[in-house]
């Protein structure tokens, strides 16, 4: 398979970073608002946490799964449009509609069906989300060659992207304010309406507005029945390469365990707030509006500090110290998170965010960005350029770490003794959460730490490769020495 750079040089215009970026509020939007509505399955729908654990787990592993096989069908499409485009235009489509569909649930149906129907368009949304979110990363990837510049593009999708954790914890006050709607199940059916709507358009942007050259006359691999059906071949040995380069071994592990730690979590932290600060109570006079400020303030301290300083720390220090620096200080902030949980102050847990949100708000601007630079190092060992291939692995990494974390998180609940039908917890469960909750994502970030010690794709590496992916592809092929060798 011959694949010729499709790579932009150098700087890339605001607008297609905005572009791309407008994508990121859709790619984060619809996993942010499902983190929301899915306490509605056990809070009011009754689903017990064995059905719950289900659900978490079970679509995002089928989504793991079919994402290198999109990254394969993407990397190899022969299209007028580019081989992006209209897998990003299609899957938003699907993604949005099946979206609406899943929480269109009634507590009168009763449980066994609303399982069912809410697992099955749960297969369908993940399915669309695939098809969308492998072909959108590629694109990002694809945009420069520049060390620097591909930071940036990253650093303005995020920007854009933490959006979406600023309006979604804004759900939990309509959900529960009787002011709006009478029932929290009527609140969830009418925001995934506007949620699937709106940010369906959004996911479209990118495939509208972001150009790619056609790749009609491109030596790919054809993407017929048999090719796709036996390209699991080809997508084994894409893995088997990817993991000889031991940067993207790397960037894999430490994501895995920061990523897979932070939503473990997550998927508790409005117990935590509701039981541990205000007894359970989640009326006007209670715990509705500081779960929600919990998420807001965080994602707007990211955007508004975090990522800035983030990206000029890479372009001072490195890429690779930008990470250990931003990750060591989020575990500063789940230290202040234990002592500042303080029943009848919970405005002091707001003091830890600027610390906390270090974490997640550096560990993507960084690591796809770093990914960009290691697809370059493939092309220069194997030849190719698989975008969609790394990208569909390292989301795949996200993924599988995002389902076993929904897994931990009802697991980290029973083993603690929590059930939310209680409003007087047993002894000792919310203190277990607590627990949990500062030294899980704690002991995950210093393995990622660990692990990114000696990572050493560094500014002068990452141009010395794109300066001989230049010479060959103009017919000189002078090799960098011992460069393949070291990386791989």
């Amino acid at each position: 398979m011959s694949q010729k750079r499709v790579l932009k040089k150098g700087k890339v215009p605001f607008g297609q970073k905005i572009a791309f970026g407008i994508g990121m509020l859709a790619n984060q939007m619809f996993p942010a608002a499902l983190g929301i509505f899915m306490v509605v399955l056990i809070q009011n729908l009754g689903f017990p946490t064995w059905m719950y654990a289900i659900l978490f787990f079970l679509p995002r592993i089928l989504d793991a799964f079919t994402d290198p096989i999109m990254g394969f069908i993407s990397d190899n499409t022969k299209s007028k449009w580019g081989r992006r485009r209209h897998y990003v235009f299609i899957g938003a489509i699907i993604m949005g509609i099946s979206y609406i569909l899943m929480w269109q649930l009634y507590k009168d149906d009763g449980l066994v069906y609303n399982f069912t129907y809410f697992f099955l368009w749960s297969l369908v949304f993940y399915l669309g989300l695939t098809i969308f979110s492998v072909p959108y990363v590629a694109m990002g990837y694809e945009m420069s060659d520049d060390f620097h510049e591909r930071t940036n593009i990253m650093a303005v999708a995020q920007w854009i992207g933490q959006w979406a954790w600023v309006i979604a914890p804004w759900f939990w006050v309509i959900m529960y304010d009787q002011t709006w709607f009478p029932t929290v199940e009527a609140a969830t059916r009418t925001l995934a309406i506007w949620v699937g709507l709106v940010f369906m358009l959004c996911a479209m942007v990118p495939a509208i507005f972001i150009k790619s050259k056609s790749t009609l006359k491109e030596e790919y691999s054809p993407l017929t029945f048999k090719n796709i059906g036996g390209s699991l071949k080809e997508i084994l040995k894409g893995f088997k390469e990817a993991f000889k380069i031991k940067p993207f071994k790397k960037l894999c592990i430490s994501t895995f365990f920061i990523y897979n730690a932070f939503n473990t979590v997550a998927g508790f932290s409005f117990f935590i707030i509701v039981y541990y600060l205000f007894n359970g109570v989640t009326g006007p006079d209670g715990s509705w509006i500081w779960p929600t400020l919990f998420g807001c303030v965080g994602a707007l301290v990211t955007t508004f500090l975090v990522i800035p300083i983030v990206t000029r720390m890479s372009k001072k220090m490195g890429k690779k110290q930008a990470f250990i620096v931003s990750q060591s200080i989020s575990i500063i902030g789940y230290v202040l998170l234990w002592f500042l949980f303080i029943p009848g102050k919970p405005f002091m847990i707001l003091l830890a965010l600027p610390f906390f949100s270090f974490g997640i708000g550096a560990l993507f601007t960084l690591m796809m960005s770093m990914t960009a630079d290691i697809c370059d190092l493939d092309e220069l060992n194997f030849g190719q350029r698989r975008e969609g291939i790394f990208g569909a692995i390292y989301w795949w990494m996200v993924k599988f770490g995002f389902a076993i974390a929904g897994g931990l998180s009802a697991l980290i609940m029973l083993f603690v003794g929590f059930d939310p039908e209680l409003a007087t917890q047993p002894d000792g469960a919310i203190t277990g959460l607590r627990i949990f909750f500062s030294v899980f994502p704690i002991l995950g970030t210093l393995i990622a730490i660990y692990v990114m010690r000696d990572y050493d794709l560094t500014e002068e590496k990452a141009r010395e490769i794109i300066l001989e992916l230049d010479k060959r592809a103009t017919g000189t092929t002078d090799e960098i020495k011992g460069e393949k060798n070291t990386h791989r």
